[in-house]
């Protein structure tokens, strides 16, 4: 069958009646029969979601000259559709189904149709899709372009002759529209009639019909045709095509609802799975901590061949106390106290530490004897942590003399103003060492931060390219770092993380000359080469972090790195190959710019 184009349109004289217009197509309230599985879609007004009663007033408000009369149509319904047989020419009858790409069309078509005749008198437009078969309500505020005022029967017709030939010349303009999808224009003049909504819902939720078969018989004189057009208008027959498309459509969600049972139970499952892998993991993560511990002392004691009398441990010669993971010998002789099981095979056995593992192997087998191995090694550990001391970094010796050559190195090959290398220097975060390296110091971010390690980039001859740290940096907990803007005493509000400390002057410099002043807000420039040593607990709640690494495959994963530790973070890349090549070429670019200028006042002077 031919599909047909169809389009009505319902007046709307109040704001109520807008109200609850909008609960019905926005679906603000339950809608019988409607598919919740499926989605609608605003086509026209997504950008504001104000009530339709705001957008119709708004609208009227900015537009019309003047209030509005008490009887005046305040907003039109047009509802916009084709018969079933284009949505689905497989099978008419299947509703709530549709060929994707013929609705696609069809919105299109449909959505260009109404912004070429209505405009910005279109607020809304909604798609509907939950229902038996795809449908556009547009809400159009009727407004006359010459008078500036609300007119319905301008735009629509009123009653009457009048209307009906609007109407229909609105009905051609859209069939017209809809023409290149094979929609066609309904016979003009049709008696055919529409099923309002509630006679819809009111047949569809109504006790099952049952068909008197007489009255399918033709009549004295009728035709084929004529009995086809009086069976297809007979109420009883479309109530029950109702009911049979209501029913197909719960069968349809039941069916859905089904494959969802389905796909929960296989998630049950997937959970089930998961359950079990994480109690094995919980398992495993018991056994390795029992390997952690050390091998009960009491356990030791009794295979060592000593009984317990009085709550101490006697035997050859001894009397020994046992306190958890520690023991004390009370013997006259012996009077010792040491902790672990190996100490304590070592002290009964007389034997040294090789031995007594071997013994403990004996007794308690590989893996007891591994326990009480690092058991042993632990404690070994903490000892030493406890006691050695620490050896201070010792920052390279500064060399006075070769500073001025560090300093040409970083002002002239590098384009860092010479004021600002002057300030670090005398800040005392950059100087010169006796190979006449640029030395940049790195230091902890406390209060008062301490130098704890030391980044060196060489800088005699041509083309030196070495690079590295002072032995005994501490990277970890290290970066050469530097605060601009604000006052001193300002908490950090920015960190811009680079790669290189003459990337981060490189960068701050740039800052500074395309805004011509330091930055407002107190900012912290960092040189952090490698994720694993980003300050995380330092910089978590500083809210604007800038990831300015080169703009190369190594920078780019090491951005991402940062991006999963600190996700407030915003990638930054640099146009040149890395930032002090791009604060060069804005330097030659400010030099070409000054020659150009002279040259004209030169021009002008003659």
């Amino acid at each position: 069958m031919v599909a047909l184009a169809i389009l009505r349109v319902e007046k709307l004289k109040s704001f109520g009646n807008i109200g609850g217009s909008e609960k019905h197509t926005a679906r603000l309230q339950d809608t019988p029969n409607a598919d919740t599985t499926k989605k609608n879609i605003r086509l026209i007004g997504m950008e504001d979601d104000s009530p339709l009663e705001v957008l119709v007033k708004n609208k009227i408000a900015s537009t019309t000259k003047h209030k509005p009369r008490r009887d005046a149509v305040l907003c039109s319904d047009i509802f916009l559709s084709a018969s079933p047989e284009y949505f689905r020419p497989n099978n008419p009858s299947l509703a709530g189904e549709w060929d994707n790409p013929r609705m696609l069309d069809f919105v299109k078509a449909s959505r260009s149709w109404l912004i070429n005749n209505y405009g910005s008198k279109c607020v809304r437009a909604e798609l509907h899709l939950d229902e038996a078969t795809p449908h556009i309500h547009a809400y159009v505020v009727p407004i006359n372009e010459k008078t500036k005022q609300l007119s319905h029967k301008e735009m629509f017709g009123g009653n009457g002759r009048a209307a009906s030939i609007k109407l229909s010349k609105l009905q051609d303009s859209y069939a017209a529209a809809l023409a290149p999808l094979g929609i066609e224009r309904g016979v003009k003049g049709s008696k055919a009639t529409h099923t309002k909504v509630k006679e819809y819902y009111q047949a569809v939720n109504s006790e099952p019909l049952t068909l008197e078969l007489d009255r399918l018989a033709p009549r004295s004189g009728e035709t084929a045709q004529q009995l086809y057009e009086r069976i297809k208008a007979d109420r009883a027959i479309q109530d029950i095509n109702h009911q049979l498309a209501d029913r197909r459509l719960l069968l349809e969600q039941s069916r859905r609802s089904e494959q969802r049972a389905i796909a929960s139970d296989k998630l049950r499952q997937q959970l089930e799975r998961r359950v079990q892998e994480l109690e094995a993991e919980n398992f495993q993560w018991r056994q390795q901590t029992l390997q952690l511990r050390d091998l009960p002392l009491v356990d030791v004691a009794w295979e060592l061949g000593l009984h317990q009398e009085q709550g101490k441990w006697r035997g050859h010669g001894h009397i020994i106390n046992i306190d958890a993971e520690k023991f004390y010998d009370f013997a006259p002789e012996q009077q010792k106290g040491l902790g672990g099981a190996i100490d304590l095979v070592m002290h009964v056995n007389q034997c040294n530490l090789r031995q007594a593992v071997v013994w403990l192997h004996e007794r308690f087998g590989e893996s007891g004897a591994e326990q009480a191995a690092i058991a042993k090694t632990r404690q070994v550990a903490a000892e030493i942590i406890q006691l050695e001391p620490r050896t201070p970094f010792k920052p390279p010796v500064e060399d006075k003399a070769l500073w001025q050559a560090v300093h040409n190195y970083l002002t002239q090959k590098r384009g860092i103003p010479s004021n600002f290398v002057e300030l670090l220097h005398k800040r005392g975060l950059v100087y010169a060492d006796d190979q006449q390296n640029a030395v940049f110091v790195m230091r902890n971010l406390l209060e008062e931060p301490q130098a704890i390690g030391a980044f060196l980039r060489g800088t005699r001859g041509e083309n030196n390219t070495f690079k590295g740290y002072e032995k005994g940096t501490v990277r970890r907990d290290s970066w050469f770092h530097f605060r601009l803007g604000g006052q001193p005493t300002d908490p950090v509000e920015k960190v811009v993380l680079l790669k290189s400390p003459i990337d981060a002057v490189s960068f701050a410099m740039l800052e500074y000359q395309l805004r011509g002043d330091v930055p407002p807000n107190r900012t912290l420039y960092m040189a952090v080469d490698n994720p694993k040593s980003l300050p995380v607990e330092q910089l978590q709640n500083i809210p604007n972090v800038q990831v300015a690494f080169d703009s190369d495959d190594s920078g780019n994963a090491a951005a991402r790195a940062v991006k999963e530790l600190l996700p407030q973070s915003k990638r930054l890349k640099c146009k040149a190959d890395d930032w002090n090549q791009q604060l060069l070429d804005y330097g030659q670019q400010l030099r070409q710019q000054q020659q150009q200028q002279r040259q004209q006042d030169d021009e002008l002077s003659l």
